[in-house]
């Protein structure tokens, strides 16, 4: 085309621009023929703008416009002109001006649509990942990414602003499992080797401070193969950042800064800093989890005062075993024995033997299953610890502290809505442990084992009960991201090693380039990283981290979009000297990306 395809952009026309001679490009998003008139509402990127086709004064648009359907692509050459009286329409930007249309022309047809774009039609999420190029014109969608964009713009603007240099990190590198699955990817040039994809940029940011950038950040692709919720995915994105000559504190100002930046930018409000902080363990004994939503009030109470001496056999038992007492105020429900056994049910999923509740009746009396079990004292002291008044319900669980307080949380969180829905709630979590305990009883880090700890001698006396200097944001009951001081003396490090059952032999394979860079004057260092999908899906209301993402996997790791995974050819596999094993090693696609479920490739 000789001439340009538009000279303005349809949402950003104004009732200044009446009389002006445009040029318009975008998409048909609706079509309405009133008496031979037809009315056009056309969409680009920037919004929409309403244009009238008469055929009596221009017949050759009209007879294109007899033929428009939605989501044909258009042009429109018109003059922009105020809207008759009685028609302006507030809901639109441009709802004060229409297009009368000189000329129409179809840059490309749309075949028949299969489904509806536009925030009203409910359509399966499937379904909508297969068109996810038809999905992304929603407005939804169109407005889930501009919040992604501006997010990211804002996370730039905020770490070039406190000197931090901008720096890519490999995505090809060994594989080094820091808690999920390596994504692996096989040599060509090295028959029966792989590289891995990075879970995070964890070692090569470390290796940036020993360089002596100082103040490092990118937003950094990672991919973990991991098993799938709401808000994980096997690639995401996060703001990634290292410090050197930093402890913890300048990391928390940092990030504080940034989120002030991108709140501000997406919500249009002023975060208060410093960010409330819990430790590990209040968090846990507080709220049962250590990533509460603290906006929901209904904090956990340790009842073990209470009923102590208890004549009540069951909470005794509990209690001369070790076990805890705690429980929760509700507040009025208005639940009735149906509904609050429901909750029992909630707590014995969460592993809890059960779920006592009391309601306060009007006259300070409790009403309860168990209230006859209970003396005077013991339903005073119970009232008084957990703040009861008339129309409480309090629930109870007596179990192992491991137990009472998550199966409390569950509760908790089913139960309980924001005064304010959109309040910002954001808080720290810092001081984990060093390790915890893996399923067959040995330790594994509870962070990485690149973690600086509190006391090394402690942690060497008692690695079960260690602390260290690892950190979480977690913003509304969700966590936004992890970090922590690095060690930087390889001592410590071979200590954290042993500790692991990591042998010095073992170590030297895994991670000897790195342990060999600490030997060259490290600096102390520390860092972290933050989940944009998290984050965005958080500021804009979404339920799930998909919903911010462009092309995302479905819940089953599956691409809708291009059936991705899928088996490859045998002489692909050939080069690269693999041979396929499992029921796909024939080649034939597996339907919906169920392709290598129980199946997988040997090295040649």
């Amino acid at each position: 085309m000789g001439e340009p395809v538009r000279s303005d952009r349809a949402g950003e026309l104004r009732a200044s621009d009446a009389g002006r001679e445009v040029r318009l490009a975008g998409w048909v998003a609706s079509r309405r023929d009133l008496g031979g008139v037809v009315f056009l509402v056309l969409r680009d990127a920037s919004g929409e703008a309403q244009v009238v086709v008469d055929p009596q004064a221009v017949p050759a648009a009209g007879e294109v416009a007899k033929d428009l359907r939605d989501e044909y692509c258009i042009t429109v050459s018109g003059t922009v002109r105020p809207r008759p009286d009685g028609t302006v329409n507030p809901g639109m930007a441009t709802g004060e001006i229409e297009v009368a249309a000189a000329d129409v022309r179809v840059l490309s047809p749309s075949d028949p649509l299969p489904f509806q774009i536009d925030d009203r039609a409910d359509v399966d999420e499937v379904r909508r990942l297969q068109w996810r190029y038809l999905d992304l014109r929603r407005p939804r969608m169109k407005a889930n990414l501009i919040a992604r964009s501006r997010a990211v713009s804002a996370m730039r603007r905020s770490m070039e602003g406190q000197g931090f240099l901008e720096v890519e990190t490999p995505t090809l590198i060994r594989s080094t499992p820091e808690g999920a699955r390596d994504m692996l990817v096989p040599s060509r040039l090295r028959a029966g080797s792989f590289y891995a994809l990075p879970q995070s940029p964890q070692l090569f940011k470390q290796l940036l401070m020993i360089g002596g950038v100082e103040r490092y950040y990118q937003i950094a692709r990672c991919y973990r193969d991991e098993d799938f919720r709401s808000d994980r995915q096997l690639e995401f994105a996060q703001l990634d950042l290292e410090g050197a000559f930093w402890g913890r504190d300048d990391v928390l100002a940092t990030l504080e800064s940034v989120m002030v930046e991108v709140a501000r930018e997406l919500r249009g409000v002023e975060l208060s800093t410093p960010f409330p902080r819990l430790t590990y363990r209040e968090a846990m004994a507080r709220y049962g989890t250590d990533k509460p939503d603290v906006r929901l009030g209904m904090e956990i109470c340790d009842l073990g005062g209470a009923f102590a001496g208890t004549g009540f056999k069951a909470f005794a038992g509990v209690l001369d075993a070790g076990g805890v007492v705690r429980g929760i105020n509700a507040g009025p429900l208005g639940m009735g024995r149906s509904g609050l056994d429901a909750l029992g049910d909630l707590a014995k999923g969460a592993g809890a033997k059960g779920l006592a509740w009391l309601v306060v009746e009007d006259d300070g009396s409790l009403r309860s299953p168990i209230a006859k079990f209970l003396g005077d004292d013991e339903a005073a002291a119970v009232k008084e610890a957990m703040g009861a008044g008339p129309g409480d319900t309090l629930l109870l669980v007596a179990d192992t502290p491991e137990i009472a307080a998550p199966a409390l949380d569950r509760v908790r969180r089913h139960l309980g809505e924001p005064d304010d829905p959109d309040e910002l709630a954001f808080l720290w979590v810092i001081d984990f442990p060093v390790f915890e305990k893996a399923p067959d009883g040995s330790l594994a880090p509870a962070h990485h084992p690149f973690t600086s700890p509190h006391d090394v001698d402690e942690m060497g006396s008692d690695p079960e009960h260690a602390l260290s200097h690892a950190y979480d944001l977690v913003l509304n009951g969700s966590e936004l991201g992890s970090g922590s001081v690095r060690i930087h003396d390889p001592e410590v490090q071979r200590r954290v090693f042993e500790i692991l059952g990591i042998s010095d032999e073992e170590a030297e394979s895994r991670f000897g380039w790195f342990l060999e860079a600490l030997r060259y004057g490290t600096p102390p260092h520390a860092g972290f990283a933050v989940g944009i999908d998290r984050l965005v899906s958080i500021l804009q209301g979404e339920p799930n981290i998909r919903e911010v993402i462009p092309f995302p996997k479905t819940q089953t790791g599956a691409d809708p979009l291009t059936k991705a995974p899928t088996p490859v050819a045998a002489d692909q596999l050939a080069e690269l000297g693999l041979e396929a094993a499992g029921e796909d090693a024939d080649g034939v696609a597996g339907g919906d990306g169920a392709a290598g479920e129980g199946g997988g490739a040997s090295a040649g």
